[in-house]
């Protein structure tokens, strides 16, 4: 559990534009990484941005840290906000494991048109890894 405070903090630091510091935080503590889930629901616009871009960053190095997150981000694919939807496909499609395809192929019907065609794309963005560069 992320301690309120060190949460805030780094949520506000996101919105500062602070990335870069954030990056090497999560580099040294994959503790930090369920803090990705807060970063997608925040209401702030530079944090949810910065979030993808964590991501993009950090399933370089640590892609094998993701798997476990799949389902918490997937969850997001239920939220009443359609934001918070087409954020966690494009996240799950950032990430690119196999894993995450059930969940996005349950979004394809989604309400919203944007959600339905970012969870397109990421299910043929992963389906369009080979085999031996899916990641994990």
């Amino acid at each position: 559990m992320i301690d309120e405070e060190l949460k805030s903090m780094i949520l506000d630091h996101m919105e500062k534009g602070f990335l870069e510091n954030i990056i090497d935080m999560f580099k040294h503590d994959e503790s930090l990484f369920p803090l990705i889930i807060d970063m997608l629901k925040d209401e702030r616009m530079r944090v949810r941005l910065g979030a993808t871009a964590l991501v993009e960053e950090m399933v370089k190095l640590k892609p094998e840290s993701f798997v476990n997150l799949i389902p918490a981000i997937a969850a997001l694919l239920k939220d009443e906000n359609s934001n918070v939807r087409g954020d966690g496909a494009n996240i799950l499609g950032i990430i690119g494991h196999k894993d995450a395809l059930p969940f996005l192929a349950d979004v394809e019907n989604d309400a919203d048109r944007d959600v339905r065609e970012i969870a397109q794309e990421a299910i043929e963005n992963i389906q369009e890894l080979k085999p031996s560069s899916l990641r994990i």
